[in-house]
């Protein structure tokens, strides 16, 4: 085994364990609360929040992707003028 797929292979380990964890506690936070009920509203407002988030995170990525593939990424090239780059024989010592 290559080094480089044993670090992918505990990467993916590592967060798999982390969204384990994450379900894990939303379980138990979900279910943690014995006698309180969600009113209806409250679920609509629950869904609601994650599809605009879904749409947001999914609108973002693609323009990051669309603008990258355009070549809005590229970084600007600055041009300096010919007569700034070209030393002066201007010397402030009184040689000449």
């Amino acid at each position: 085994m290559k080094i480089r797929s044993l670090g992918t292979g505990i990467l993916v380990a590592v967060l798999f364990g982390f969204l384990a964890w994450a379900l894990v506690v939303g379980y138990l936070g979900w279910t943690g609360s014995a006698g309180v009920e969600m009113p209806s509203i409250g679920f609509a407002a629950l869904i609601f929040g994650v599809i605009m988030s879904l749409i947001v995170g999914i609108g973002l990525m693609a323009l990051v992707f669309f603008s990258s593939r355009a070549g809005y990424d590229v970084p600007s090239k600055y041009e300096v003028p010919r007569e700034d780059v070209e030393p002066t024989n201007n010397s402030s010592d009184g040689k000449h």
